[in-house]
């Protein structure tokens, strides 16, 4: 297998510049050294990246190449909201930490800045050279005001009319008409303006706020059409006829700007009644500090300064773009137009056997436990898990975690149903589940409704383990089944996350399981578990202890951790000292990573892997050796402070052999995989995997869609 070299920043097609490699000493003693970290952020950007160059990938379809490039817009808009504004508030009250890497925020901030701005204006490149002709090959045109026919033009004259003007409210400046308070990430237009309108009033400039509730793409009737998919901007719409905005006055230019706020919630530990608290936080994350601004790359440098000062930024800040300025919005292409010959083709997540063939899911689980790996294997097993559970008379409690849901959700319905039914049904819901707040407010109040017991975790430690109880009686006695997850009980995501599920009707799990409900929803002491490991309590103990066991065995020692981040110093630690004894140890991680492999003396035993493909890799399993006799975890938590320490999270052991062999083969093909996988170097960079030219291309997740789903 071959390495290659994938340009980092810079034009399309082009080897930017990359730093100079970091030195590093042969034999480092000190492995709290600040030289064997990287930083977090700066490794969260290089995860961005990593996505944004499935855009150039020739093996995804043409319109799913575009996504991920929208997808990369989003998760800059998450890093700038949250991780940029976090920094910022760090420096704004004098709190400024210091993580393993030894970097302040300030400089990395000013490291954000370049490596963003490179990454961005790479972003548009792709766009406007790689993507946008090749779907004009295709047939799918992004039609520009300058092309417009004539009855083009009519029917969007038409369309302004009909459909923005009446909803869209300038604003000119004026002492009286103060600068707007302008909604995060809204698209916006500065307009130049001269003459005077009917008050006798002068300003020369005005700002319209493009309407949130409007399309940002609109699709042009074919009737107007000379054939394709032919598709039209808001903005352009916008700007051809900003003057009917304006009657009377000259428009001498009209540019669009946005404008992305801190939108992190700042919640105290002592509130009496968390929702109502949320509820008021949430009204602010529309107009918290702005971080970033982004103008086009045409508007006069005297509007980008005005602009830069209404929000009290900088240079540092500003983003010139070629083109629109939320290219998010661009996913609403696979909606619009009908070309599924390019995007991937469907399939049908499979249903295990065992399942299939028993009509009641308890009879089956209680045989034997099941693993799911989704979006292979079919949630709908999850689904009829609950289902049968409200309709079946012997079952007489149900109780739930929930994080992510999604707004229809089957599993809500599913517990409102068993509550009506006369059941004992409990969700745990975490209100704090970032930019899902809203969503789990309006959730708590109907499962509230419809009878069920609604709480809200414990204030300090968001409760992000993934479980379901459900009581049964069965032979004149109380059984228990659970399910434990690595992932939301969101059905949407469970096509397009990789998750494992694990439904098992094992009496010490079900004990354990019931223990934590009864920490998460009444008070007392931490209770003893016997199979589980249970953040914030046992987890990060445990997950230490092992790594140190398995250092004992020397160069025949060998982990497997498959999570989406390594930040957690302690664990980074304890995988020195293992690597150090001569453990072999391959890390699956898709996102963050702090750790430094390959450095001898260090880590040259640690092999660092991300792979980023069709699904976002979101499993978290960790697998040890054990000297022969392995031992492997799935769990909720990655191995971060956040995780492992102030929140509430599960580690479930999977102990059935045929389980645990299947669990080793799906890591196995991680690691086998030579196109979708990027492994770190002791310098920082990623260099993505190639198949060398006798080498057949292994991508680990077509193989698995091929082994496990429905044929």
């Amino acid at each position: 297998m071959s390495m290659e070299r994938v340009p980092e920043v810079g034009k399309v097609g082009e080897v930017a510049a990359v730093p100079e490699p970091v030195e590093v000493p042969e034999r480092v003693m000190d492995l709290a050294a600040r030289e064997n970290y990287f930083n977090r952020e700066l490794s969260h950007l290089q995860f961005n990246y990593r996505v944004l160059q499935q855009a150039l990938d020739e093996h995804h379809p043409l319109i799913n190449r575009l996504i991920f490039l929208c997808i990369f817009s989003s998760n800059m808009d998450e890093f700038f909201e949250i991780r940029v504004a976090g920094l910022r508030q760090q420096m704004k009250y004098g709190r400024e930490m210091v993580g393993p890497d030894g970097m302040l925020p300030e400089q990395v901030l000013q490291e954000i800045s370049q490596v963003a701005h490179e990454y961005i204006s790479e972003q548009y490149d792709i766009l406007n050279k790689v993507l946008i002709p090749e779907m004009e090959r295709e047939g799918i045109h992004f039609v520009r005001r300058r092309d417009w026919t004539p009855a083009q033009a009519e029917w969007v004259r038409q369309y302004f009319e009909d459909e923005i003007l009446p909803v869209v409210n300038p604003i000119g400046l004026d002492p009286s008409h103060p600068f707007p308070r302008l909604v995060n990430k809204s698209l916006n237009f500065i307009v130049e303006l001269d003459g005077k309108d009917a008050f006798g009033r002068e300003t020369g400039m005005a700002i319209v706020p493009a309407p949130r509730s409007l399309p940002r793409l609109v699709r042009l009737p074919d009737d107007v059409c000379s054939g394709g998919e032919n598709l039209v901007f808001l903005s352009s719409m916008i700007h051809a006829h900003a003057d009917e905005l304006f009657p009377g006055m000259e428009i001498k230019g009209c540019y669009q700007f946005r404008l992305t706020r801190n939108a992190d919630l700042e919640l105290e530990d002592d509130l009496e009644d968390l929702a109502s608290a949320l509820r008021g936080e949430l009204l602010s994350r529309r107009f918290g500090d702005g971080v970033r601004l982004e103008v086009a790359d045409n508007c006069p440098e005297e509007l980008v300064q005005f602009l830069l000062r209404q929000f009290g930024l900088t240079e540092r800040d500003l983003y010139k773009v070629h083109g629109p300025v939320n290219l998010t919005r661009l996913m609403a292409v696979s909606g619009l137009v009908n070309r599924p010959d390019l995007t991937y083709p469907g399939f049908s997540p499979a249903v295990p056997k065992p399942i299939r063939n028993n009509e009641v899911i308890f009879d089956a689980i209680r045989k034997q436990p099941v693993l799911l790996l989704h979006p292979y294997e079919s949630f709908t097993p999850v689904v009829d898990f609950l289902r049968q559970a409200a309709k079946d008379p012997q079952v007489l409690a149900i109780r739930q975690t929930l994080y992510r849901t999604g707004a229809d959700s089957e599993i809500v319905e599913a517990l409102m149903d068993a509550a009506r039914r006369g059941k004992e049904v409990t969700a745990v819901i975490e209100l704090r589940a970032r930019f899902d707040e809203a969503e789990n407010l309006e959730l708590a109040s109907r499962l509230q409704e419809s009878g069920v017991v609604v709480v809200y975790g414990v204030v300090g430690y968001k409760t992000h383990a993934k479980m379901i109880l459900i009581v049964r009686r069965e032979e004149g006695r109380l059984k228990r089944y659970v399910h434990l997850g690595t992932g939301n009980y969101h059905a949407g995501n469970a096509r397009l996350y990789t998750d494992y599920s694990f439904l098992s009707a094992d009496d010490a799990l079900g004990d354990d399981v019931n223990k934590l409900f009864q920490q998460l929803t009444g008070m007392g002491k931490a209770l003893k578990i016997k199979k589980l490991f249970h953040a914030p309590f046992t987890l990060h103990k445990r997950l230490i202890e092992l790594i140190d066991r398995e250092a004992g065995f020397g160069d025949k020692g060998h982990i497997i951790f498959k999570f989406n981040a390594l930040t957690d110093p302690e664990v980074m630690l304890a995988l020195y000292r293992a690597s150090q004894a001569g453990v072999k140890i391959d890390l699956i991680i898709r996102g963050i990573c702090c750790l430094r492999p390959g450095v001898p003396g260090l880590s040259e035993n640690i092999e660092v892997r991300s792979i980023i493909g069709r699904f976002l890799e979101h499993t978290r399993v960790y697998w040890f050796g054990n000297d022969g006799k392995p031992e492997v975890y799935c769990s909720s938590a990655d191995a971060m402070v956040r995780n492992l320490v102030n929140r509430v999270e599960t580690a479930f052991p999977v102990e059935e052999p045929s389980l645990a062999t299947r669990l080793k083969e799906d890591l196995d093909a991680c690691l086998r995989d030579n196109c979708q996988s990027w492994v770190l170097q002791p310098d920082g960079r990623y260099l993505q995997n190639q198949p060398s030219p006798d080498e057949e291309r292994f991508a680990c997740q077509l193989v698995l869609l091929d082994r496990l789903s429905a044929k």
